[in-house]
This record gives C-alpha cells, structure tokens and sequence, in this order.
C-alpha cells in the first residue's frame, strides 16, 4: 500500500496554485476539468506521483469559500532550513504565522505557514542535512 494524496477543497484555483508552487515551490503535476460535474482537479507536489505523496486541490465551481472546520489539523513538510524556507516564503508573499522555533514541550524545530483558503502548512526542520525531502530555500524555489 502507498498514500497516494490529500485532498483539499479550494476556493480560488489559482491562487491555491500560486502559493503551492511559486510559495512553496512545488510542481503542477496535472490538472483537468470536469465540465459534467462542475469541478477541477489540480495536483500537486515536490515529486512524481508514482514516488510521492501529493496535494490534490479541488476546486468545485462557484464556491469561493469553505468552512474548514475544527477537525483537520495541517499537512507537514520537512525542511533542511527552517529559517532560510520562512524567510524566502516570505520574500514571495506567503503568510508564516508561527515563527520558526522548538514546538511546545519539545525539540523540534516548527514553523506554521497558512495558505490562500486557511489551511495550515507546519514547516518541520529535518535533522539530516543530506535528507531527499525538498528543500524550500529560496534558491530552490526560484
């Protein structure tokens, strides 16, 4: 068994697709519409589909907005340099709202940035510096 993907409802696609790929510097994997049922898959992610786990963002038209609710939490993405990715997400206009630093009644070093419809993306600091996980320095999201 494999975890193909997360599922996100969007309320902008294009917006969403901003900021997961300029922002956070993954890739648009594919996208296609779905006229019949008035809705657009867009995937993405730092890897192929058939190596990695994805983002999928649906985008069902003419809703702008949703109530995210109080049971999803975030999804995580490991990086070598905390403080260098919260900088450069930053520099491209995303929002960091909890400043990199050890998490509550821990050592692990977080940080929270948040997307265009809400949703929370934890930032979490690799402790192998040679790690395969995407780097998100600015030089790799250039």
């Amino acid at each position: 068994m494999q975890l193909l993907h997360t599922m996100l409802r969007v309320g902008n696609l294009e917006e969403s697709l901003t900021f997961y790929t300029e922002v956070l510097g993954m890739r648009l994997l594919r996208q296609k519409d779905y006229p019949d049922g008035k809705f657009t898959l867009a995937f993405v992610g730092y890897g192929d589909e058939s190596d990695t786990t994805v983002l999928e963002l649906t985008y069902n038209w003419g809703v702008a907005e949703y109530n995210l609710g109080d049971a999803y939490g975030h999804i995580a993405i490991g990086v070598d340099d905390i403080y260098g990715t919260c900088e450069a997400i930053k520099a491209r206009g995303g929002k960091v709202i909890r400043e990199p630093g050890p998490m509550k009644h821990g050592s692990t070093v977080i940080a929270f940035v948040q997307d265009p419809d809400g949703y929370k993306v934890e930032l979490i600091q690799l402790k192998n510096q040679g790690s395969s996980s995407q780097k998100l320095t600015a030089e790799a999201a250039s």
